[in-house]
C-alpha cells in the first residue's frame, strides 16, 4: 500500500532562507532527499517546470561534500539514472519513492511505494495540498501528516 506523508509547515518553517535563495519547502526537501539518500533509497523529485527542476537540482549540488546527493536531471546522468532524479511535467521515472514539490496531484498514486508532499501556510497553497490528500487518499494511500519540524530536527 502506498505510503502518503504529508509535511505541515508552521509560520516559523515558512521563513525564507535568504543564503541559499531558496523556498523552504525547497530547504525542507532538500533535507528529506538528503535523509533517503543516506538511507540508499532511489526516488523521484517532481518539480512545477523545468526551470524549478534545475533550481532544486542547483540547490542539491549547494550540500556540504560530506553530505554529497548523487543527483541529475531527467535524461541525464548514467544510464538508469542517478540515485536522485530530478523531474517535471509528466517525465516521473520509475522510481519507488516521489517527493512532490509540482504542487499538484500526483497521476496513479499506487504507483509509489512512499509519495512525500508538503502543506505551506499561504491559504490558497492549503487548500491545493488538501486536495492533493484528499485525492491521495481516495486512493487508497496509508495517509500519515507530521509537522515539517520533522525533518529539521532529525526525529
Amino acid at each position: 500500500m502506498t505510503q502518503a506523508h504529508f509535511y505541515q509547515l508552521s509560520e516559523q518553517d515558512a521563513t525564507p532562507d535568504v543564503s541559499l535563495n531558496a523556498s523552504p519547502i525547497e530547504v525542507l526537501a532538500c533535507d528529506l532527499v538528503a535523509k533517503c539518500y543516506s538511507e540508499k533509497k532511489r526516488l523521484t523529485v517532481l518539480c512545477a517546470n523545468q526551470a524549478a527542476a534545475e533550481a532544486f537540482s542547483e540547490l542539491l549540488w549547494q550540500h556540504p561534500p560530506e553530505r554529497f546527493i548523487a543527483h541529475n536531471l531527467v535524461g541525464e546522468g548514467p544510464n538508469g539514472g542517478a540515485p536522485v532524479e530530478v523531474t517535471w511535467a509528466k517525465q516521473t521515472a520509475l522510481r519507488s519513492i516521489v517527493v512532490n514539490l509540482a504542487g499538484e496531484q500526483i497521476d496513479n498514486p499506487s504507483r509509489y511505494h512512499t509519495i512525500y508532499d508538503f502543506v505551506p501556510v499561504a491559504e490558497a497553497d492549503k487548500i491545493a495540498a488538501r486536495t492533493r490528500y484528499a485525492f491521495c487518499k481516495q486512493a487508497g494511500c496509508n495517509m500519515q501528516f507530521f509537522p515539517a519540524s520533522v525533518l529539521t530536527n532529525n526525529e
